[in-house]
């Protein structure tokens, strides 16, 4: 925890953003036969939606990657109009071609009527400068996409603007353990960064709460990974897309001694003939109470937990 809960650090993740699009564009085809844990991560978060009584109109999905989790919100709520986010446009792509797409008449309609059927709308844009309208957004929903922000301070504030009175944003994202070991590997042989850095749950938790939001609720589980080599591990993380993107990595492949080198140092993580590959999972959520503004412009929350405590059912 911070040591003054007022003091908010600007957290930066020095990221190389095109390499990021590109990546992420590059992976959209190979993305969901690597995504094995990212669809365990995306199940286990659509799970904490069920203790939710929350029916919203409009729901936003932020780093919708192929879409694994949009299908699953297209399916729960199938009355609210979606909007899928990604930095990637062959992602947004893979992710229309997962949902069931509306027919002419069905698109006319949703024109040409006083109360249209709900639409997905698809929006390829920078989680950080979300091209939203306040208030205009009931449900934020990010499933291991946060933790590619530039700004995570900034973009917490930017769902807090889009979300309206009464609305959630419900997310998971790595922590700061996740790939440990292949961290330290690295670390044998050289200071350059080559795994991406990960903001700490009691952070994220202290930027939620300077961003407006009341009562965030945060978990923490870490889940392993085993490989036969280390190969398999690199292989998974290019399919992904979720190789180094660092603005100050070294370009270039490692050379054959030094790829040796590195898979002498991971060795010494190998348990039960397998060499684990950790995942800090962080799951937080947190919902948006009445906005108002005092005289001197500062920003009054007011949140009524024993209302919120009865649509859960917890009272």
């Amino acid at each position: 925890m911070l040591d003054d809960p007022n003091v908010i650090p600007k957290l930066f993740n020095e990221l190389d953003f095109s390499e990021v699009r590109r990546a992420f564009d590059h992976a959209a085809a190979s993305y969901d036969a690597h995504a094995v844990l990212q669809r365990e991560v995306c199940d286990r978060l659509l799970e904490r939606l069920d203790f939710m009584t929350l029916q919203p109109g409009r729901v936003l999905d932020v780093g919708s990657g192929t879409g694994y989790g949009l299908a699953h919100l297209h399916q729960r709520y199938t009355a609210a109009a979606l909007v899928a986010l990604d930095i990637a446009p062959a992602m947004l792509t893979a992710a229309r071609a997962r949902l069931p797409q509306p027919t002419w008449s069905q698109r006319a309609r949703a024109y040409l009527t006083p109360h249209p059927s709900p639409l997905t709308h698809w929006m390829c844009a920078d989680m950080d400068r979300l091209p939203l309208a306040d208030n205009s957004i009931n449900l934020v929903w990010s499933s291991l996409a946060l933790q590619w922000a530039h700004d995570l301070d900034a973009t917490l504030k930017g769902i807090y603007r889009v979300l309206a009175p009464g609305g959630l944003l419900i997310f998971a994202t790595f922590g700061p353990d996740t790939l440990k070991e292949l961290r330290t590997a690295f670390a044998a042989e050289d200071d350059a960064p080559h795994v991406n850095r990960f903001v700490d749950l009691h952070d994220i938790g202290d930027m939620l709460v300077n961003a407006g939001f009341a009562s965030p609720v945060m978990e923490m589980e870490v889940l392993t990974l085993t490989y036969a080599d280390l190969k398999s591990l690199m292989r998974d993380l290019k399919g992904l897309g979720a190789h180094n993107a660092a603005a100050t990595r070294k370009r270039g492949l490692l050379g054959k001694s030094a790829w040796a080198r590195l898979e002498q140092a991971y060795e010494i993580h190998r348990l039960d003939n397998r060499l684990p590959a950790t995942f800090e999972v962080i799951y937080g959520h947190a919902w948006v109470g009445d906005k108002k503004r005092r005289e001197d412009g500062r920003q009054v929350i007011e949140f009524n937990i024993e209302t919120r405590r009865r649509k859960m059912g917890l009272s």
